[in-house]
C-alpha cells in the first residue's frame, strides 16, 4: 500500500510539474519582444488605397468559425488585457503600423491580413485570414521599419501542433479561448462585450457556439499532434503549403485515411508580377489564377462540406457549396496587377555602389539570367493571348538544382483516395480542367495526386460559386483570368522566379534555409547549418535578416528533413548534384548583391555602366 501511495504521489507531482510548465508558457509564451519602430516607411509600390484593399479584403476563410467580434473581445489567459491588441499580435510576427487606427475596412484595428466577411445567410461576421497576412513583409534597420508589400511574411501563423516552447499563434489563441470559456468571470466580461444589450438573454447560446469553435481548434491541434502530421517545425515565416491544403481538403473534408505527413515547409513567395507568369502557382503546378486562389482559400479555412457524418457524400444539390468569395478574390488579383517590386530605399539602408553594381550586372548575365530573366512571349505563343506581358518561367528539376527535394517529392508522390465522391470520367470530362499527358478516364480516384485532385475539386467549387453568384460566362472568362482553364502540371522541380526585389525577401531558397544572399552565392560548405529566425533586423551588406540568437527566436536546423540548405551552388568542379555554376570570388559575390539591389529599378539600371558580360560556360559534367 505504501508503495502504491508513493507511485500515486509521484504521478501527481509529475502531473503538477507538467501543468506548471504548461501554465508558465501560456502566461509567458516564448515570443520575440516587439519594439515599435521610430518610423515606418512605405515604398512606392502602389497607392495607399490599393494597399488597404489588399490588406483587408476577405477571401471567405474562417478560423474554425471564429467570429470577428469574438476575436476582438478575447482576453489574455491571465489578466484583462485584450489578446488582439496590435502590439501583442506583433510579437507573433504579424504586421502593424504604430499609427494605425480602426477604419471601416479594419474596424478591429487588427494587423495586416486580418480581415472580416459577413456570411450571406446568417449575417455573422467571421475572422478572415487573407493572402496579405502571408504575403506582406517588413524589414528593420537601426530603428526604422520598411514595409514590403507583396513580400514574405515572418510570422508564426501556420503551426497547429502544440509545443513546449509555446509561441505559435494557434496555440496561444486556443489557450485564450479555453481560459475564457472555463473562467466564469472572464466569460461574463466576454459575453457582455460581445452581446451588448442582448446580455444576459443570449449568454447560453453564445457559450454553446463558442464551445463548438473551441472544440474545433483543440480537435485540430490534437489531430495534427497525435497523427504526427507536421514533424518538421515550421517556425517563423514558413508553412507546408501543399501539405496543409491536401490534409484539409482530402483528410478533413473527405476521409481521415487521406492524411499525409507534411514535412516540407516553404517560405511565403513574393507576389509582385505573378500575374505575368505562364504557370501561376508558386511551384508551377496551376495555370488558372482563380483556381490557384480558390485552392489557397480552401487550405486557409474556407468552408467546404463534401461528406456527411455517416461517411456518405453530401447530396449533389448541396455539394461544393463553400464560403469562398469569388468577387473578392478577383478584386485581390486585379489589385496585385498594380503592385510594383520594391526599390532599395537608400535613405534608410544606405547608398548602392553603382560601379560595383555595374560589374554585378555583367556577372548576372553570365551566371543567373538563363534561369531567372523573364522570357516574354509573343502573342501567338502565349497560353493566354490577352495577357501582356506573359513570361515563360523555367521549372528546374531537383536533380539539376539540387535543393532540398522534400517539397517537390511530396507533391509528386503523395496519393489520395477520393472515390467516395463518386466522380465518373464523363462527368470530369465536362469540367474546364486540362491535364498534361493523361485523360480523365485514366485517373484512379483511389490514388490521385494532390494537384489533380485539387484541380477537380476546385472546378466543382468554382462552378457552384459562380452559379450561386449569378456570374455570366463573359464575367467568368474575365474573373478566371484571361479565360484560362484549370490546367494541371506536375514536375519534380522548382520555379526559377524573376529576381526583381529579391533583396527584400529573406531568408532564401524555397524553404528559407539560407539566411543571406551572400551565403546563397557561396559554396554550401560556407553556409550556416543552423541560424535563428524571427528577427526582423536586416543586414544590408550581406542582404538578409540578422540570424544571431535572440529571446523568443526559432532555431532553424538545416539537418532536419525538409530544411536542407544544399544545392543552387556556385563551386568549381563538376556541374552536377546541385552545382549550377563556377565558384564566385568574394568580390564577385559582392558585385552581384549590389546589382540585385538595383534589378527591377529602371531608373537606377539606366545609370549603370555598360560592362560586357562573359559568355556562360556549362563547365564539366563528371561521371562516376
Amino acid at each position: 500500500m505504501r508503495t502504491l501511495r508513493r507511485v500515486l504521489l509521484g504521478f501527481l507531482l509529475l502531473l503538477a510539474a507538467v501543468l506548471a510548465v504548461a501554465l508558465y508558457f501560456i502566461a509567458f509564451p516564448n515570443l520575440p519582444h516587439y519594439q515599435q519602430p521610430d518610423k515606418l516607411h512605405y515604398l512606392d509600390q502602389w497607392s495607399a488605397e490599393q494597399r488597404q484593399t489588399y490588406y483587408y479584403t476577405p477571401q471567405g476563410t474562417q478560423v474554425k468559425g471564429l467570429q470577428y467580434e469574438w476575436f476582438s473581445a478575447l482576453e489574455m489567459p491571465f489578466g484583462k488585457s485584450k489578446f488582439a491588441t496590435p502590439d501583442y499580435l506583433a510579437r507573433f510576427g504579424f504586421l502593424v503600423d504604430p499609427k494605425q487606427q480602426p477604419t471601416a475596412l479594419n474596424p478591429g484595428n487588427l494587423p495586416v491580413g486580418f480581415a472580416r466577411h459577413e456570411d450571406s445567410e446568417s449575417g455573422i461576421n467571421y475572422l478572415d485570414i487573407s493572402c496579405a497576412a502571408c504575403h506582406t513583409g517588413e524589414l528593420r534597420y537601426q530603428g526604422q521599419a520598411i514595409r514590403i508589400d507583396g513580400g514574405a511574411a515572418l510570422h508564426s501563423l501556420a503551426s497547429t501542433v502544440p509545443t513546449i516552447r509555446g509561441g505559435s499563434f494557434g496555440q496561444s489563441l486556443g489557450m485564450s479561448m479555453a481560459f475564457t470559456y472555463y473562467n466564469p468571470l472572464k466569460f461574463r466580461r466576454f459575453a457582455k462585450e460581445v452581446l451588448g444589450e442582448a446580455y444576459p438573454t443570449g449568454r447560453d447560446e453564445l457559450r454553446r457556439d463558442f464551445k463548438i469553435v473551441l472544440d474545433r481548434l483543440l480537435g485540430t491541434a490534437f489531430n495534427d499532434w497525435h497523427r504526427g502530421l507536421y514533424p518538421t517545425e515550421e517556425g517563423f515565416g514558413r508553412t507546408d503549403a501543399f501539405g496543409r491544403i491536401a490534409n484539409t481538403v482530402f483528410g478533413d473534408a473527405i476521409d481521415a485515411s487521406n492524411y499525409r505527413i507534411a514535412n516540407a515547409p516553404v517560405s511565403y513567395p513574393q507576389v509582385w508580377d505573378i500575374w505575368k507568369f505562364d504557370w501561376v502557382q508558386w511551384n508551377g503546378s496551376a495555370m488558372q489564377p482563380m483556381a490557384r486562389n480558390v485552392g489557397e482559400a480552401l487550405g486557409v479555412g474556407a468552408t467546404l462540406r463534401l461528406m456527411q457524418h455517416n461517411g456518405q457524400a453530401v447530396p449533389e444539390n448541396e455539394r461544393y457549396a463553400s464560403s469562398v468569395r469569388l468577387h473578392d478574390l478577383y478584386t485581390l488579383e486585379e489589385t496585385l496587377k498594380h503592385l510594383k517590386p520594391p526599390t532599395w530605399p537608400q535613405e534608410v539602408l544606405g547608398k548602392i555602389d553603382m560601379p560595383l553594381a555595374s560589374r554585378g550586372r555583367a556577372l548576372f548575365q553570365e551566371n543567373c539570367a538563363y534561369c531567372h530573366a523573364p522570357d516574354p512571349k509573343p502573342r501567338d505563343e502565349r497560353m493566354a493571348p490577352d495577357r501582356d506581358p506573359e513570361w515563360r518561367m523555367r521549372i528546374v528539376s531537383t536533380d539539376v538544382i539540387g535543393t532540398d527535394s522534400t517539397t517537390a517529392d511530396n507533391i509528386a508522390d503523395h496519393r489520395f483516395d477520393i472515390s467516395k465522391l463518386g466522380w465518373t470520367p464523363e462527368e470530369l470530362g465536362r469540367l474546364d480542367v486540362t491535364l498534361q499527358n493523361i485523360t480523365p478516364s485514366e485517373l484512379d480516384m483511389r490514388s490521385i495526386s494532390s494537384a489533380k485532385g485539387l484541380a477537380y475539386i476546385t472546378a466543382y467549387v468554382e462552378n457552384r460559386a459562380y452559379r450561386d453568384a449569378g456570374v455570366t460566362p463573359e464575367e467568368r472568362w474575365r474573373m478566371d483570368g484571361y479565360g484560362l482553364p484549370i490546367g494541371v502540371q506536375e514536375l519534380r522541380g522548382y520555379k526559377a522566379r524573376p529576381l526583381d526585389g529579391i533583396w527584400a525577401t529573406p531568408p532564401f531558397l524555397h524553404n528559407g534555409s539560407v539566411p543571406t544572399l551572400f551565403q546563397l552565392l557561396s559554396p554550401v560548405s560556407e553556409r550556416q547549418t543552423s541560424f535563428w529566425v524571427g528577427n526582423f533586423e536586416f543586414n544590408p551588406k550581406q542582404v538578409g535578416f540578422v540570424s544571431d540568437k535572440f529571446p523568443g527566436g526559432f532555431l532553424f536546423d538545416t539537418t532536419i528533413t525538409g530544411n536542407g540548405n544544399r544545392g543552387h551552388e556556385f563551386r568549381d568542379g563538376c556541374r552536377q548534384d546541385g552545382v549550377i555554376g563556377r565558384a564566385l570570388q568574394p568580390e564577385e559575390r559582392w558585385a552581384l548583391i549590389e546589382y540585385l539591389k538595383v534589378l527591377g529599378d529602371t531608373a537606377r539600371e539606366e545609370q549603370l555602366e555598360p560592362i560586357p558580360a562573359k559568355p556562360w560556360r556549362p563547365g564539366p559534367t563528371c561521371q562516376l
